[in-house]
């Protein structure tokens, strides 16, 4: 069976599609690519059918990865039938994801990114959003979310078989 992954945070066109690229590049090293399914939305539909933002493309390809298939999706309530963890950016994302839930016992489904941080804390388990700031901000996330997606692949055999 494949395990269906999401990754969901406000427009989807930096963080979780950052998020998307890198969990596919992680899975792929692994030897779980195969196993494994990724999707990313936004919680608002603005920038649906669009590529990522030029600043988080630019991020991820000065790493080495490619940013080009993206195009931006919105989450509804279908998600939860489609995937098996639906992972939050932020707070307001994991509220506004189980405020869609289907019935209570799905909210379940539903984990903020940075739970599988190492060095997250209760205080700070939020990826920030770098739409509205530098170049240096969305190089902050990717540095965050690659340590993120290490930990949750390594992680993964657990959840997969829960």
């Amino acid at each position: 069976m494949t395990y269906r992954i999401a990754v969901v945070c406000l427009g989807n066109i930096c963080r979780s599609p950052m998020a998307h690229v890198v969990l596919e590049d992680r899975l792929e090293r692994a030897g779980l690519a195969d196993r494994v399914e990724v999707a990313s939305a936004g919680t608002g539909g603005w920038h649906v059918g669009q590529p990522m933002d030029r600043r988080a493309a630019a991020a991820l390809s000065a790493a080495g990865y490619d940013s080009s298939r993206h195009r931006a999706r919105t989450f509804t309530t279908d998600w939860y039938a489609e995937n098996d963890l639906l992972l939050a950016m932020d707070a307001s994302n994991h509220a506004d994801m189980t405020r869609q839930s289907p019935t209570v016992q799905q909210t379940e489904q539903v984990r903020m990114f940075r739970e599988f941080d190492p060095v997250a804390t209760a205080a700070d388990n939020e990826v920030p959003d770098p739409y509205y700031g530098s170049g240096d901000g969305f190089r902050e996330v990717l540095a965050m979310i690659e340590r993120t997606t290490d930990e949750l692949v390594a992680r993964l055999p657990d959840l997969m078989d829960n």
